[in-house]
């Protein structure tokens, strides 16, 4: 693995926003969130221990929703036990679950590890799926000759398209997509859009509707949307612990509406899986160990519902050397400190997909800090087949 500096498309800017992609800039009006002034590439060896650990933490993620729902461990995860019997029903319908993210430490020398599994919230979908995979084919046509074999671990375009033509045999009229509003926020709405899209791809027919738009219907027994539609299949990209909070969360067990991600993802979706995970495969090696407690030694601790790396601090010799600290209450967990990989100054996490339960693709965020956030650069990668 290797890091490579190479020259940004002359109209990079345009040309992503043609694309899709809004976000690719950083409040400052400068600083790019995609950057392409640089590309990792890998070797074929490294790419399939990508995906031989994603589908093993998949596996093992999978088992433990299976032990946390058969031993009613919900409080462990900062979950009410009253919502027991809703996730179970959820878990044995084996409802669908679209897309998650495993976010991995991973050098090229050492198994992948995995820091935590985003399996409710997919942002920077759009840039792994479509951004980074145009910009391969644009710069392919610029290498010699001889040199034109790259690939990218990326199928997750085609991986999405096909997980929602499976989902298609449970619509009755459309699929909804629920999420902020792009004034709330652009990354959000971007990354609903693509999906919407991909889902219109695959022939269903789909409706926005904004989360503060939801409405309960008593009659139907079903949520709504803002034309009093009923919401009979809903992708929300809209955190599970955000819906248990809102007003209309009491009538989620009972409603017919059928949501994606399922009921069941609020589980793994928390950080207190980390340390379950340590407890059931502790000689995995691609689990750091973790606990609900500190112990000596370099750790990280991360509020149960850190998301984009807020609220997470790193310790060494018992002093916070690293913080995104924002005012974050616990509960927390507390994880073996592993130290980012760096490159040229930045430091890279992998983040790599499941889409319909096949390992899909990666994306490379960088950061000049130690730990990664909302902020941190997007860098495409490319590979060199066998």
């Amino acid at each position: 693995m290797r890091r490579v500096s190479i020259a940004p498309r002359p109209l990079w800017r345009e040309t992503v926003e043609c694309q899709g992609l809004h976000f690719h800039t950083l409040e400052d009006g400068v600083s790019p969130y995609w950057d392409e002034s640089a590309c990792y590439v890998l070797s074929q060896r490294e790419v399939d221990e990508l995906e031989s650990a994603t589908y093993a933490l998949d596996r093992m993620c999978l088992a433990a929703v299976e032990h946390v729902l058969d031993r009613n461990l919900l409080e462990r995860f900062a979950i009410d036990p009253k919502w027991l019997s809703w996730l179970r029903e959820s878990w044995n319908r084996d409802e669908h679950s679209i897309v998650g993210r495993f976010d991995l430490v991973y050098d090229g020398h050492g198994p992948p590890v995995m820091l935590e599994y985003n399996a409710d919230t997919p942002t920077a979908l759009l840039e792994a799926a479509v951004i980074q995979w145009n910009w391969l084919v644009d710069e392919a046509t610029k290498l010699p000759p001889g040199q034109r074999a790259y690939d990218q671990f990326n199928c997750l375009h085609e991986h999405l398209i096909e997980a929602w033509t499976r989902v298609a045999g449970e619509v009755e009229k459309y699929v909804h997509f629920a999420s902020l509003d792009a004034i709330d926020s652009v990354e959000d709405f971007m990354t609903t859009t693509y999906l919407r899209d991909t889902a219109i791809q695959a022939g269903l027919d789909t409706r926005h509707v904004a989360v503060n738009e939801i409405g309960w219907n008593s009659s139907s027994h079903r949520f709504v949307d803002q034309h009093d539609s009923s919401i009979a299949l809903a992708f929300k990209l809209y955190p599970w612990e955000w819906m248990l909070r809102e007003e209309f969360a009491p009538h989620l067990p009972a409603a017919k509406t059928r949501w994606l991600e399922p009921p069941w993802k609020m589980i793994l979706s928390n950080k207190a899986l980390l340390p379950l995970l340590y407890e059931m495969f502790p000689t995995s090696p691609y689990i750091l160990p973790a606990r609900y407690e500190p112990w000596d030694g370099p750790l990280v601790r991360k509020p149960f519902h850190s998301r984009e790396g807020a609220g997470v601090s790193l310790i060494r010799d018992h002093e916070v050397i690293a913080s995104t600290w924002d005012g974050e209450i616990g509960p927390f967990i507390y994880q073996q400190l592993r130290p980012l990989p760096e490159f040229e100054g930045r430091h890279i996490v992998f983040g790599s997909w499941m889409i319909g339960g096949y390992a899909s693709g990666v994306g490379i965020r960088e950061s000049d800090d130690l730990i990664t956030g909302n902020t941190s650069r997007f860098v495409p990668h490319l590979f060199v087949p066998k």
